[in-house]
């Protein structure tokens, strides 16, 4: 397709009938492609043209000419420049439905799978203020404290008081840091020169149990009247069980360094998934929407079938959530995680809910599960929950050897969850049915569970 269709600069008349992976709506001119920010589906604009590429082209309203039934004002009066929701514009059916059809557009395109019973995706009730852990990135605004998120596509902070998908604990938290920082002159940090001591604040919330830890990140470790600081916190926020420092003084866009040091009160908090309790530390991975957390290992464990007679390999098993949900049900469960600390978290995990029939290996997948399966480890069911990346193909092809009855993929990654249903479809395994699940309401991200069998 010739990009002579469209000429930059100019204005069109856009139908958009689809939406991309970081909200924007997708329209066409004459069967080009044309990407809108904050365009919403069934959405008639007039839109000028900003960049023009050989395959697509990239608009800006200037007219919403028809609106699409769909449409809505957001709650949160900075979603249109912050970057942490894409799709507050669009009412929360809607969101569902997208994100169910970007589910089956990916199986079928990517995928080649037919006649797969794939799910409506299973939303919230109240999509709000879902999340249990918040990363506030700390920096200066026209010489004043900014804290809040960084605005679409950029580090620049746009300053919050308040977040709609944040647990409400989080705006007085802010508070009382900015007033802190104003109040003794404490420096933000600055990323292009490495300068300034606050570089983010990081809060996480145990939803069942009310516990409270704030972690502070720091470019060294002295803070400036660290008592008035902790004083002032636990004084406004008395839920609070940790405060931890973590130290990064590294120019570096990765927000946690490796040392923490305990200011006040413990170095976890706990918090449960259904019945089940767990350690939260600062550099422990958590679900960050424990109550459809519940939802989807629930559909993992039914997926799974297991009856108490399974071995089972839990592929990617991070701090081992699903491994102890999988082992209140089976024989045996092998978890396989890369991060060390995530290793010795799902070992105290199994300690503290009394699990005994979970092991817990470290180690990158690729290498772990071809060698158990060479040492006469197999499995009746395979678990994976793989990163972005979905799974690497050596793990795969280590599972088809391997020949048990059941896979089951959960998946952050439409398109890479087609790709890995697609290798394992080819070689003797069958994509049965697909339940999407949104872990992340006003956003494009979307998780999936997929019951696979083997022929």
């Amino acid at each position: 397709m010739k990009n002579n269709i469209v000429e930059k600069n100019k204005i069109y008349e856009v139908h958009i009938d689809d939406i991309g992976h970081n909200g924007e709506g997708i329209g066409r001119i004459e069967g080009f492609t044309v990407f809108v920010q904050g365009g919403v589906p069934g959405d008639d604009l007039r839109v000028k043209i900003e960049l023009v590429k050989k395959n697509y082209a990239v608009g800006k309203i200037i007219k919403l000419v028809a609106p699409s039934p769909s449409r809505i004002i957001p709650v949160c009066p900075i979603a249109d420049t912050c970057g942490g929701c894409q799709t507050q514009h669009i009412d929360y059916k809607e969101q569902l439905r997208l994100k169910t059809n970007t589910v089956k557009a990916n199986i079928e395109r990517i995928g080649k799978l037919e006649g797969v019973l794939i799910h409506d995706t299973l939303g919230m009730e109240e999509p709000s203020r879902y999340r249990n852990k918040a990363q506030f990135p700390v920096g200066n605004l026209d010489n004043e404290v900014a804290i809040g998120f960084y605005k679409k596509g950029t580090h620049e902070i746009v300053n919050t008081s308040s977040c709609y998908i944040q647990h409400e604990v989080n705006d007085r938290i802010v508070e009382v840091l900015r007033e802190y920082m104003e109040r003794y002159k404490v420096s933000a940090f600055d990323e292009e020169n490495g300068m300034g001591l606050i570089r983010h604040i990081l809060t996480k919330v145990g939803f069942t149990t009310g516990e409270i830890m704030i972690v502070l990140i720091t470019n060294r470790r002295k803070i400036p009247h660290q008592e008035e600081l902790i004083q002032a916190l636990i004084s406004e926020v008395p839920e609070i069980k940790s405060i931890v420092q973590n130290i990064n003084m590294k120019k570096t866009n990765r927000i946690l360094g490796d040392e923490c040091i305990t200011l006040f009160g413990d170095d976890k908090i706990v918090d449960y998934i259904g019945s089940l309790k767990f350690h939260i530390s600062a550099l422990s991975f958590f679900q960050v929407n424990p109550m459809q957390t519940k939802v989807l290992y629930e559909k993992a464990l039914e997926y799974a079938g297991l009856t108490g007679e399974e071995t089972v390999f839990d592929v990617y098993c991070g701090i081992g959530t699903i491994s102890l949900f999988l082992a209140q049900k089976a024989k045996k469960v092998y978890g396989i995680e890369i991060v060390d600390a995530a290793i010795e978290d799902a070992k105290e995990n199994a300690r503290i809910n009394g699990v005994e029939n979970a092991e817990f290996f470290v180690g990158k997948a690729e290498e772990v599960v071809p060698r158990l399966y060479k040492k006469g480890i197999t499995a009746d069911v395979v678990v994976v929950d793989p990163p972005r990346k979905g799974c690497e193909e050596e793990v795969l092809d280590t599972i088809v050897k391997m020949n048990p009855k059941r896979v089951v993929y959960v998946s952050c990654n439409p398109s890479t969850l087609a790709r890995d249903l697609k290798y394992l479809d080819e070689r003797g395994y069958r994509t049965v049915e697909v339940q999407p699940v949104d872990m992340f309401p006003h956003t494009t991200h979307c998780e999936a569970v997929v019951k696979i069998e083997r022929v």
